[in-house]
């Protein structure tokens, strides 16, 4: 039997990558955008699910730009036929660099589309989080109860903030003034590892002590 399509409201998550990232699939509303969030590896993985949504347009969002969230935005990008994706500024040095990579697991990420901002969407509001990266945002779907944190906050943990552009003091004031202050039962996407909420990390994550 065929697969069926996916309808609204989705959240869908697949692992991707040698870094298990996660790559997010929200689609809030019928007749509305598929936002892709980080597509960090194994294009053709990612696009066998594209397949199965019906949105108005595809829009490929980054939380920031390290090479294993967006490995596979290129491809993508040239198959949905998108004439850019939305990077952070401040995280575009990164995204456009030769160096951004994880050798010997994970080469720069090839044939990238020119980046865009800002999104203009009734769907989420982006919280600016700079502490693992300069540019790192999150962002908030009110309406779907959920934030996709990129790698600023994780189930029991936080960002790394010893790569280029890491910064312990602004992502430690970044996720007590922009999401700690958020509703206790909204739902955290984070970029690696397992869903939680942030009443799960105020209460029990070591590093908010």
């Amino acid at each position: 039997m065929p697969e069926e399509n996916y309808t609204a409201p989705t959240i869908l998550v697949e692992t991707v990558g040698v870094f298990e990232t996660n790559c997010y699939y929200v689609f809030p509303r019928e007749n509305g955008p598929l936002f892709i969030i980080d597509p960090g590896g194994e294009a053709e993985k990612l696009y066998a699910n594209i397949t199965r949504f019906q949105p108005s347009e595809y829009v490929i969002l980054l939380t920031h730009a390290h090479v294993d969230h967006i490995s596979a935005a290129g491809e993508l990008a040239e198959k949905l036929k998108l004439k850019g994706i939305y990077v952070p500024p401040e995280d575009l040095p990164l995204y456009e660099s030769k160096e951004n990579a994880l050798l010997p697991f994970l080469p720069p990420a090839k044939n990238l589309p020119p980046a865009i901002w800002p999104p203009k969407s009734m769907d989420f509001t982006i919280l600016p989080t700079p502490g693992h990266t300069r540019g790192g945002v999150c962002y908030y779907f009110s309406e779907l109860n959920a934030i996709f944190t990129g790698d600023t906050l994780f189930s029991g943990s936080i960002g790394r903030t010893d790569l280029p552009g890491g910064n312990f003091d602004d992502i430690m004031t970044s996720i007590r003034e922009k999401l700690l202050v958020l509703p206790e039962k909204l739902r955290v996407f984070p970029g690696h590892g397992e869903e939680t909420t942030i009443g799960i990390e105020k209460t029990f994550n070591p590093y908010l002590k």
